[in-house]
């Protein structure tokens, strides 16, 4: 019997209510569990939705007995190759280039404490919690397959971990993405066997003291376990998963957004033709303008223009649809991605517990999460591009009938004008952050590792993107706004109203300068707490 008592549906379902909700300053707030069942994990059925549950708002994880059950079947097959003879990779053997050296039997438990130790090498600022809690998920849900050759103890401790508010501290930087994320691996086993520092109830604190607090007991390290652990994609996966489903939400908000600039600039509504996108027929562009159709319907603004005489606007207003269409169909790859890579085995040597065997091979390479980071930083970063063009028309008197920097009394006010400078700034990092890292290698271990993929730092750069993206697009939110307040008492449509109604509750209108960095960051705030979508959705129903 393992040591860890088995964490299953029932006895978790029991421990919703005592939750611990370790979250440091840089970690979302969550003030209660909203998940009453438990996810159950059996190591195929892992979506970027549950990712987000368990990360960000502290759902329980339990593990189906059928997947504990492949665990022991993988567990026997290393028992019983440590018996034998065989030489196999990492088991008995030394690590990358040491692979040739074959290592004592009464040494391979020490073997894979010293592996743990010795790749725990991390440098940079710790991952946020909610990064840490999705790695500590995906690399559960990869072990649990039974292929990896772990005993249950170390899952459960893992599990435990996640469902006691425990988090690791791991530095940010030092994978080079192949032989998975080795460094930051490292740093989230050291916990396990009692090393290390983690984030618990806020606090960064060393191990020890928190497991003898908690009454959780460290694991003695098997053969092939801190191997087991250490060798995947977890950590760029995770980082990956949050970027884009904060992405997929930008999508549907830049669409807001960009319709409301559009009634500030008092454009032509026929680029939305359905016409059009079916002649192009490109999902993401048919699902932007048809949310952009929901979002202007019923505009005095846009219905006083037809008979203006004007034939068509800039591309950035005009060719919206086409751009964060492409940007969406760009976030459908990146999601197809991730959800065969959270779901996958990707250490190694893996064990076939039908057959026996332990082959060696390479799905810890990162290149096809690399390839995708890479390609969804490039799709965000143009929504902003697109965005930055907006807000310029917006403070550009010359192409609106909207004063000077969107303020009443320009010349003694600034208004809006350096929050086009903000946005500028964005745009251009981003550009820097866009090039790929995929592209890259430098080999690794004395030249046995000589192709890896920077997959770590390709998400990285993903997420970066993401957070200036959103602050981005909370200036346009603010500029359009302010637009609109100066087209009153015309009435854009009810939904783009009763959005303006929400940033004015909580962001009052430019009237003189004032410090516009708080005003960005109240919207920042709306974004990433879902209330505009839920606000617009309110009022015209779900938005693709």
């Amino acid at each position: 019997m393992d040591s860890q008592s088995d964490v299953t549906s029932t006895d978790l379902a029991r421990n919703a209510v005592r939750l611990k909700r370790g979250v440091n300053p840089h970690a979302r707030d969550v003030s209660a569990c909203k998940f009453s069942e438990p996810l159950c994990l059996t190591g195929s059925n892992l979506t970027l939705e549950d990712i987000e549950q368990v990360a960000r708002f502290f759902r329980v994880v339990a593990i189906s007995e059928e997947a504990f059950l492949n665990v022991d079947r993988a567990r026997a097959v290393i028992e019983e190759k440590c018996e034998g003879d065989g030489v196999y990779y990492g088991i008995n053997t030394g690590f990358g280039d040491l692979c040739n050296v074959r290592i004592d039997r009464e040494d391979l438990k020490d073997l894979q404490v010293n592996l743990v130790r010795s790749h725990a090498v991390g440098v940079g600022e710790p991952l946020s919690e909610e990064v840490v809690r999705a790695v500590m998920l995906i690399r559960i849900n990869t072990l649990i397959q039974g292929n990896s050759g772990v005993r249950r103890d170390v899952v459960n401790l893992l599990v435990n971990f996640l469902n006691n508010g425990i988090h690791p501290v791991i530095p940010c930087k030092g994978s080079v993405g192949a032989s998975g994320d080795l460094a930051p691996l490292a740093h989230m086993a050291l916990p396990l066997i009692g090393e290390g520092e983690v984030y618990f109830n806020g606090e960064m604190r060393e191990t020890a003291e928190v497991l003898k607090e908690t009454g959780l007991v460290a694991v003695i390290l098997q053969e092939k376990e801190g191997l087991a652990v250490l060798n995947g994609t977890a950590v760029m996966s995770a980082v990956g998963a949050l970027a884009l489903l904060d992405a997929e939400r930008i999508a549907k908000m830049v669409d807001i957004s960009g319709s409301m600039s559009l009634e500030a600039l008092k454009g032509v509504e026929t680029f939305l033709r359905e016409e059009i996108h079916q002649m192009r027929p490109h999902k993401g562009q048919i699902a932007s303008a048809a949310n952009m159709r929901k979002l202007i319907s019923g505009s005095l603004i846009l219905e006083s223009q037809r008979s203006s005489g004007k034939v068509q606007d800039a591309y950035s207003l005009r060719c919206m649809p086409q751009v964060h269409g492409a940007s969406r169909d760009t976030f459908g790859f990146v999601r197809q991605t991730l959800e065969i890579e959270v779901n996958s085995v990707t250490d190694n040597p893996l064990i076939v517990s039908g057959t026996g065997e332990i082959l060696s091979g390479g799905n810890f390479h990162g290149q096809p999460v690399a390839f995708a980071m890479d390609y969804l930083a490039i799709a965000v970063a143009e929504i902003a591009n697109i965005a930055e063009s907006r807000v310029s028309r917006l403070i550009n008197s010359r192409y609106s009938d909207l004063p000077a920097f969107l303020i009443a009394d320009s010349g003694l006010n600034s208004g809006f004008m350096v929050a086009q400078y903000t946005i500028a700034a964005l745009v251009s990092e981003n550009k820097v952050l866009c090039h790929p890292a995929s592209v890259d290698s430098i080999p690794t271990c004395a030249g046995q590792e000589d192709h890896v993929s920077m997959g770590m730092i390709a998400a990285r750069k993903a997420r970066e993107v993401v957070e200036n993206v959103t602050n981005v697009i909370a200036i346009e939110f603010l500029a359009a706004s302010q637009g609109l307040d100066f087209l009153d008492p015309m009435r854009s449509s009810p939904v783009l109203e009763a959005v303006r109604g929400l940033i004015r509750g909580h962001v009052k209108n430019l009237k003189q300068d004032r410090r516009l960095s708080l005003d960005v960051a109240k919207i920042v705030s709306l974004m990433k707490d879902g209330a505009i979508i839920r606000v617009a959705e309110n009022v015209v129903g779900a938005l693709k």
